[in-house]
């Protein structure tokens, strides 16, 4: 579910109201709450087993092939770019640890990756939304895993569009393949689906 901000408002000061309702609420109201171009994102439910365990095995696989320093860090916090409107949290950032420093939400320019995890209840939000948003973060790979289908794909070479910056290479996957995230190559067997929760 998407709730669209009022365009007359001020950009930055709509940008704080959103941030600061969030902020708020965010304990209490089950799910997941992003800002979006469009305004606030409210995926309803709560990630489940398949949802978890897939983005776990997916940051334990990278993590084996990186070097020290970078992480392929799951949990909090988000991304943010405040002039940009823009709060997402990915369900996987590869990251180094020196970036990962201080407080407040991470910059997405130090983002290596962001991957995420396609949704029961909002798939747009993954296949559409954030392939949209992740490009004008300026992070320059993003990849999907779709247990859904036991499909994904890769998104990188960020270009110039009249639209806006946007992703120019998509290279599609089927669990059971290798795929490369960055400069990393890992492969997806083993990775549960929705359909039945069991690995395939």
């Amino acid at each position: 579910m998407t709730i669209a901000p009022d365009a007359s408002r001020n950009g930055n000061a709509l940008y704080r109201a959103m941030r600061d309702g969030i902020d708020r609420i965010e304990d209490v109201v089950p799910g997941k709450l992003e800002i979006t171009k469009e305004g606030i994102v409210h995926d309803m439910t709560a990630p489940g087993r398949p949802h978890e365990v897939t983005a776990g095995l997916v940051s334990r696989r990278l993590e084996k092939t990186m070097p020290d320093g970078l992480w392929a860090h799951v949990g909090t916090p988000d991304v943010e770019d405040e002039p940009e409107g823009i709060m997402r949290h990915p369900d996987v950032m590869v990251i180094a640890f020196e970036d990962m420093q201080g407080e407040g939400s991470f910059d997405p320019r130090t983002v290596i990756a962001a991957i995420e995890v396609v949704s029961r209840s909002n798939p747009d939000n993954d296949w559409i939304g954030k392939m949209r948003d992740y490009a004008l973060l300026g992070i320059p790979v993003y990849a999907v895993f779709d247990p859904r289908t036991g499909t994904g794909a890769v998104m990188s070479d960020i270009h110039t569009t009249p639209a806006g910056p946007r992703y120019a290479t998509r290279k599609d996957y089927v669990y059971g393949e290798d795929v490369t995230i960055a400069d990393w190559t890992i492969p997806t067997n083993g990775l549960p689906r929705y359909a039945d929760g069991v690995a395939t």
